[in-house]
């Protein structure tokens, strides 16, 4: 049976649950102008904002577009801060139905997942089959398509309030990414499926949430109807594993079918079988049956932001703390690869 959201819009603007979104919005950020203009009079931005939401008066603010390169070229798009509580606030009373619905193997913006937890999977995996289809989708913020989304997430929300609140936020990132998306048509479309709505912004709480929905009864699909034995997914990144290279190879088909009905395309050239034993590139490492490695690029790319973040240290420009943290938390995550040599070589080096 589908577990519908029990929640009300009334639930959203309770001064409870806005509360407890500041406190999500602002983890980790009450360093920053923003967040700290907010919390300067919390609870009169808290009641101004509620009394928005109890008049369904709120609208969303404008976006502040940004470009960063790394892994490759995205544009990030920040919703104001006052937009973010109210995203926190939206998925505290919706999330919970979804979450009950997703597989265990999808591990991108969930509790309790994440990029480790999936590369802990894919290594196990690799070693008990042969043979691995890693896939990655097109374009795949820019390309999702409002409709379709609505429709999955009506599915299980049935308060009105809810529905239109989500409809502002979707409205407000409409086109955002309209230069990113280069028109895909699909069989049906006439000429005016250039104008329907699509795309979330990169950087949204809600986006990210919302891509995990738009592809949950995908995940079933490649469990429960293709009968895959072992599959994972990270964002728009996947991994088949099987022990038979025709069956992969079938199951490519039916997901390049299936990826059709949600408006998203496979990048073709990528999506190969190909032996576990030679490896596979994922979340920015190579994974072996054996072991992983950090990909070269990743190394790189921290020697570099790290010594002009060592440089800006020393004009007294950056914390030593914020320095410190920094360091800490990239060796934290590359420690879960074969990396010893490669810190070391990338650190020895750097003087403070």
């Amino acid at each position: 049976m589908t577990t519908q959201v029990s929640g009300s819009y009334a639930d959203i603007h309770t001064w409870e649950n806005l509360y407890t979104a500041w406190r999500k919005a602002a983890k980790g950020k009450r360093g920053r102008s923003a967040a700290a203009h907010f919390e300067y009079r919390l609870e009169d931005n808290l009641i101004h904002l509620q009394e928005e939401l109890a008049s369904a008066n709120y609208q969303p603010g404008a976006y502040v577009n940004f470009t960063i390169h790394e892994p490759k070229r995205r544009l990030i798009s920040a919703a104001p801060f006052r937009d973010r509580v109210v995203h926190h606030a939206l998925c505290n009373v919706i999330e919970p139905a979804f979450e009950a619905s997703f597989i265990d193997h999808s591990y991108a913006n969930r509790v309790g997942k994440g990029t480790h937890r999936a590369l802990d999977s894919g290594q196990g995996w690799m070693q008990q089959y042969s043979f691995v289809l890693q896939c990655d989708i097109r374009q795949f913020f820019p390309s999702i398509d409002h409709r379709i989304l609505q429709r999955i997430l009506n599915r299980r929300i049935q308060d009105g309030g809810i529905r239109r609140l989500i409809g502002k936020i979707l409205t407000s990132g409409a086109g955002v990414l309209s230069e990113e998306y280069a028109m895909i048509y699909f069989p049906g479309d006439d000429l005016f499926a250039v104008n329907r709505p699509r795309g979330l912004p990169i950087g949204n709480l809600t986006s990210q949430f919302w891509a995990n929905c738009y592809l949950n009864e995908f995940d079933h699909f490649v469990l429960r109807e293709l009968g895959c034995p072992a599959y994972l997914r990270y964002v728009d990144d996947f991994l088949l594993f099987a022990n038979s290279k025709s069956d992969l190879w079938r199951w490519k088909n039916a997901i390049r079918q299936r990826l059709g009905e949600l408006r998203l395309v496979l990048h073709e050239n990528q999506a190969q079988v190909r032996p576990t034993s030679e490896g596979v590139r994922f979340l920015g490492f190579v994974l072996y049956p054996t072991h992983r490695l950090l990909l070269r690029r990743k190394g790189i790319h921290f020697r570099r932001t790290f010594l002009a973040r060592l440089e800006s240290y020393r004009r007294g420009d950056l914390p030593r703390a914020e320095l410190d943290r920094s360091l800490r938390s990239w060796i934290n995550h590359v420690r879960y690869a074969n990396s010893w040599g490669l810190r070391k070589a990338l650190l020895q080096d750097v003087r403070l």
